[in-house]
This record gives structure tokens, sequence and C-alpha cells, in this order.
């Protein structure tokens, strides 16, 4: 008898721990140092992510944000069975094609960084492909950029992230840079290295393209029904204020 009701207990016990983990309102999420939207020494560690723990806080659950590298922080999104998301990111079909993608948590533009000594002129996006762009690794761009990409009609040079890009582009190392002008103007304030350059470099006055930004979830049940959740709590705040309220800081 006392074997058969430890077995019992142990059981009961067992469940319960499985039940409160499937009730848990703590989430965990990765994302990367991309300020000002998101970034691990920012107040509330950055304006995108205000806006995803807000809009979970309006629906009863805790988001716990942990940073990495851009391309482990997708990885630990896919592979980690404890990270449910990761964010911010563009959409893309092939961002569709392995996320559960959120309602739009913002917006931010996407431009490019050139030299102050040559300026560049361009209309359409075929005009670039005279001249090699400095990307970041495994970053979206645009939809018709990454395309001429892949075709071979785009030089590209990959960086793995946005200081790297913008030194090679001091450098002359790459005509131009891919770069949201708001992270543009933070890592200049910023960032040391940007900033011991920053008087060779200047934003192009064309933009490629105003972006939404996404939370991306596992496509699973458990990540659609996130993504739900997430939506429902974002139609409870006012997201362009508080990116506004946020990213004002950075002009």
């Amino acid at each position: 008898m006392n074997v058969l009701l430890k077995f019992l207990v142990g059981m009961l016990a067992c469940s319960g721990f499985i039940k409160a983990a499937a009730d848990s309102k703590v989430l965990t999420f990765a994302s990367l140092d991309w300020p000002p939207y998101t970034g691990s020494t920012l107040s509330d560690q950055g304006g995108s992510s205000e806006v995803v723990r807000a809009a979970f806080k309006a629906m009863g659950y805790e988001v716990r944000i942990k940073f990495y590298p851009w391309v482990r922080a997708i990885k630990m999104a896919e592979k980690d069975a404890n990270t449910m998301a990761y964010f911010p990111e563009y959409s893309s079909e092939e961002v569709k094609q392995r996320c559960a993608l959120s309602t739009s948590i913002g917006r931010g533009p996407l431009g490019l960084a050139q030299r102050k000594n040559k300026p560049v002129q361009w209309k359409d996006i075929k005009d670039l492909s005279q001249w090699t762009v400095g990307v970041v690794q495994d970053y979206v761009n645009t939809a018709e950029f990454d395309q001429r990409v892949a075709s071979g009609k785009q030089r590209v040079d990959k960086s793995v992230d946005d200081v790297v890009n913008l030194f090679k582009l001091a450098n002359s190392r790459v005509d131009l840079a891919i770069i949201d002008p708001y992270v543009f103007a933070y890592l200049i304030m910023h960032d040391r290295e940007v900033s011991a350059v920053s008087s060779q470099l200047s934003i192009n006055s064309k933009l490629l393209e105003e972006k939404d930004l996404y939370v991306c979830f596992k496509k699973t049940a458990e990540g659609q029904r996130l993504a739900a959740i997430l939506e429902q709590g974002i139609r409870k705040i006012d997201v362009a204020r508080i990116m506004r309220n946020y990213i004002s800081n950075y002009r």
C-alpha cells in the first residue's frame, strides 16, 4: 500500500506540474541588440520590447526577453522548447514559411547609409545594381531587393551586424549599407566605433520602404495561439504612441 500510495502521489504531483507548465503566464522570447527597437541595456529593453510586453501584460501574461546575436535568436526560437518566439522581424515569403507571424507590433523605415563624399542618386531598385550594398546576414530587406540578390542581379557584402556594415562603408569596402535610419542615428550617438566614422556617413534621402515589424512565433498550434493572444493585446494598447515616444529620442 505504501508503494502504491507513493506512486499515486507522484503521479498527481507530476500531472500538477505539467498543468502548471501548460497554464504558465510567463513567456520567454528571443531578440537581439537592435537599438532603439530592442536591446538588453535599453530602458524597457527597447521600443519594440515595450510594445510586446505591454500587449501581453494586457492579456495577463509576463514576457521575458533573452538577447542573442541575430542568427542565434532565430535558431533559439526554432529549436529551443522554452523560447516561444523571436522579434522584431520583417515579413517575407521565406519567413512566413517557418513562422506564425503576429499582427504588426509597429513600423520602421528602411534606408541606405552612404558616404558623404560619394552620395548616391537612384530612382528604382534596379539602379542599385551598379553598387555593392552592405547587408546584415539573414536580415530580410525588401522583397524586390532580396529577389535581385538571389538571382545574382545585385551585388551584396554580408556582415554580422549593422556596426560592422557601417565600418565597411566608411572604409570604402561597400558603396552603400542597408539600415533603419533610427538604428543609424542611435549607433552614431551611442556606439564608439560608429561615432568615430560618423562624420563620413549619412542616410540617403530616398527610403527603400516603410516596414512593419512582427513577432515570429513557432509554427505550431501553441505558436498560433500566442499570436492570437498578442493580436488581442495589441488592440488594447496604443502601439503608435509607445513607439513614437521611444523613437523620438533618436531622431
